[in-house]
């Protein structure tokens, strides 16, 4: 069945983005950044440093690290300080990546083959609680219990979300309550202690550095229901990793949970066979990409998704006012439009 593709716009051109924007504006201090990276990836166990590099240097936006500093800088707060935790919160993001990849037998990951596929999902998994135990030797570095609390407890429930998620998949009762806690555990959480961070190292209040908590948070989600969205209708190419992987596993995303909310009798029986009991045929994705285009479920939510980052902006409003606060804001309506 053909199906008609539906494009996530507004955005004319990713090398005019706000996200590319912070990039230049902080380029000197991701650089500082970048070097920690490499420095702390380095092993005498030489297939540590060759697993992590694949992947680490594979590419990606850097989004995770490019807030920490961009939290840091809107406050005028000590940016040297700030490396450390902007390498730890990425050495997180990377372990959860090598993990997840393993979990959902992925072939593929920003546009080269996953790690797991070519060194195996032991070393794959061995790697990641490699930069897991990194990470927090980074965090101490900051000298701030306070900190160490945020990302740890951040990469807790990192944890706890990917094992609700285990217990979503392939169950189409799923609510809606229950997708989002698993989206805010497994994906927000590091985009609000990655904020959240940058405040407390500053110093500021306690309002401000829970309005950049928040801030990402809600930014966090709305990165998230998009990337679940893309999934349904994006170019495989420009994503960088397979399309309907979700759908093959059962995962129970919003375009998928939209449909189901008006779906009929048979529409049903198609999601319990194709998700709930796992029998597919190569024609299946076309047919859910019909259903889901039938009640309009990718427009839905991207709508959720705007909501999340109009929230994500009002966090902002009382921020001080200049090039960073503008940035971010920007970056919340770009994640809207983002096909990566």
């Amino acid at each position: 069945m053909q199906t008609q593709k539906i494009k996530i716009k507004d955005m004319p051109n990713n090398q005019d983005s706000p996200l590319d924007m912070l990039s230049d504006l902080l380029d000197q201090d991701m650089k500082q950044v970048n070097s920690l990276i490499l420095k702390n990836m380095q092993s005498d166990v030489a297939l540590i440093p060759q697993l992590a590099q694949y992947l680490i240097m594979a590419g990606g936006k850097r989004i995770r690290p490019l807030l920490t500093l961009a939290s840091t800088a809107i406050f005028e707060g000590p940016m040297d300080k700030s490396y450390h935790l902007a390498a730890a919160v990425e050495f997180i993001h990377t372990a959860t990546l090598l993990h997840d990849d393993v979990v959902d037998e992925s072939n593929e990951r920003r546009g080269q083959q996953a790690a797991n596929l070519i060194f195996g999902n032991q070393a794959s998994v061995l790697v990641g609680d490699f930069l897991f135990s990194k990470s927090f030797q980074m965090m101490v570095e900051s000298g701030s219990l306070e900190i160490l609390g945020i990302l740890s407890n951040a990469s807790a429930i990192i944890a706890q979300g990917e094992v609700l998620q285990l217990s979503t998949t392939n169950d189409i009762e799923t609510s809606f309550p229950a997708y989002i806690k698993v989206i805010e555990s497994k994906t927000a959480a590091l985009f609000a202690a990655s904020c959240e961070v940058g405040a407390v190292l500053s110093n500021r209040p306690a309002s401000e550095c829970e309005a950049m908590r928040k801030y990402g948070t809600n930014l966090g989600n709305a990165f998230q229901i998009i990337d679940d969205t893309l999934d349904y209708i994006a170019d495989q190419e420009t994503l960088g990793k397979d399309i309907g992987d979700d759908f093959k596993e059962g995962k129970m995303t919003a375009p998928v949970i939209f449909a189901l909310q008006d779906a009929g009798k048979e529409e049903k029986l198609f999601w319990q066979r194709t998700l709930g009991d796992k029998k597919q045929s190569n024609q299946d994705f076309g047919t859910a990409m019909s259903y889901i285009e039938k009640h309009e479920a990718i427009e839905k939510s991207i709508d959720l998704a705007k909501q999340y980052a109009g929230s994500a902006k009002e966090e902002l409003m009382n921020l001080p006012n200049g090039k960073y606060k503008s940035l971010l804001c920007d970056i919340s309506d770009y994640v809207l439009s983002r096909n990566f």
